[in-house]
């Protein structure tokens, strides 16, 4: 349920029906697993191998909140059984916020790629309560989340994600 790196910024060109990025940002060993992440995702129907195999992912695609540059962000996930999926803002654990917390706060209204699935979904912050209600379950499914929790004074915020539309690419 964590953030997969940084961030994987870039400019989308459309091949088919399908985004592609193209990377624009500093090369780094970060952004680097992301693209990667997002290259497996794409080509496997949403499905990662390695250490993330069997882990539910989606890919984000965000404005940033600065630069207004669409970003895709690839992040572990908690489907939710009614068509919403929570979110975990941890940041591997890091004392700051992942910048998509950011950009998700300035313009929560963002497309999700699932499986083969591409839709748009307003993401919302769980305010206290309603995060304190999922929480144990989102540890349960991915005890790191807890262990950052752990080692950081922050709260790490809960999105949850409410589709909008729906298409299938």
């Amino acid at each position: 349920m964590t953030l997969i790196g940084a961030r994987a910024a870039g400019t989308a060109g459309v091949i088919g029906e399908r985004r592609q990025i193209m990377a624009s940002s500093a090369p780094g060993l970060a952004h680097d697993f992301n693209t990667n992440i997002i290259a497996e995702f794409r080509a496997n129907e949403g499905r990662v191998g390695g250490a993330l195999a069997g882990t539910p992912m989606i890919l984000i695609h965000h404005i940033g909140a600065r630069s207004g540059r669409e970003r895709v962000t690839p992040l572990a996930c908690s489907p939710q059984g009614d068509g919403r999926i929570a979110v975990v803002a941890s940041n591997g654990g890091s004392l700051r916020h992942p910048d998509w917390y950011h950009n998700l706060k300035a313009n929560p209204r963002i497309t999700v790629e699932l499986g083969t699935q591409t839709f748009t979904v307003l993401a919302e912050e769980l305010d206290y309560s309603a995060r304190a209600e999922l929480w144990p379950t989102l540890v349960a499914e991915a005890p790191s989340v807890g262990e950052f929790q752990s080692r950081v004074k922050r709260q790490i915020p809960v999105f949850m994600l409410t589709p909008t539309t729906w298409r299938t690419s």
